[in-house]
């Protein structure tokens, strides 16, 4: 049985007390939902709060809630000025790393090439990898969505099978993060299969089906629960809505 994963990308939001109440508020409900070890409940705040929150998660739910960092630097270390290593973010007990997010391709200009030795260097440091794709609005209105989705996925696709067994996909169509436009479940559903035939087509049925992918891009309580019910979506990848603790449990909800 696959993963199935809610995951919060704070981006660049909320100061330290903030981080300390939105955590305790999701945990606190977390202790009061029925979740199986199949379920990952995942935060992903700036790189400065990574311990604070790691600190605030009560034992019960250290199987059930992680963290993930939102970035880690291409190389294993040196002269790259307010950089963070995947090993710095292993040695302070960072479960995930989100890499290829559409922001980061768009204003840090990170291509295939340079996304691949991040990804590498997070496996290497024992890091999960939630990888982001998603074609923007132009690219779907000309019809060449699933040409940039598998153009994206390349950076991955050089994986060995067990390595590529710790990388979870995030789709996420660029249209529609932040903007709180979703694609419909429909939409949602038809790339993710392809997505998986890309993977069964590049590894096997079997690594496919056991590969957690992930929809992106105004997932809110409101339409979490027809877009996590379609049979290839595993969860999200959720942006503002993380940052309130009662919309975040909310879509926490819909996947159990």
């Amino acid at each position: 049985m696959r993963k199935k994963i809610v995951a919060g990308n704070w981006k660049m939001n909320l100061n330290a007390e903030e981080a300390s109440n939105l955590v305790n508020g999701v945990c606190t409900a977390l202790e009061n939902i029925k979740l199986d070890e199949s379920i990952h409940i995942v935060f992903g705040p700036p790189a400065p709060y990574l311990p604070l929150v790691k600190s605030m998660i009560p034992s019960i739910l250290t199987e059930t809630a992680l963290v993930a960092a939102q970035n880690c630097h291409s190389e294993p270390k040196g002269a790259y000025t307010g950089e963070v290593a995947a090993s710095m973010l292993s040695d302070i007990a960072c479960d995930y790393v989100i890499l290829g997010h559409s922001e980061r391709r768009k204003y840090f200009k990170e291509d295939n090439e340079l996304l691949n030795k991040k990804v590498q260097q997070a496996l290497a440091n024992d890091l999960e990898v939630i990888f982001c794709c998603g074609e923007s609005l132009e690219q779907r209105n000309a019809g060449v969505l699933f040409d940039v989705v598998k153009d994206q996925l390349t950076a991955i696709f050089d994986l060995s099978e067990e390595d590529f067994k710790k990388v979870v996909i995030a789709y996420e169509p660029v249209w529609a993060i932040g903007t709180g436009v979703t694609a419909s479940p429909e939409q949602a559903q038809e790339m993710h299969a392809y997505i998986r035939k890309l993977i069964a087509e590049q590894y096997s049925e079997a690594i496919a089906e056991n590969t957690t992918i992930l929809y992106g891009g105004s997932v809110k309580p409101a339409n979490a629960v027809e877009l996590f019910a379609n049979a290839d979506v595993d969860g999200g990848l959720v942006g503002g809505a993380s940052l309130k603790d009662a919309d975040f449990v909310d879509i926490i909800k819909a996947i159990v």
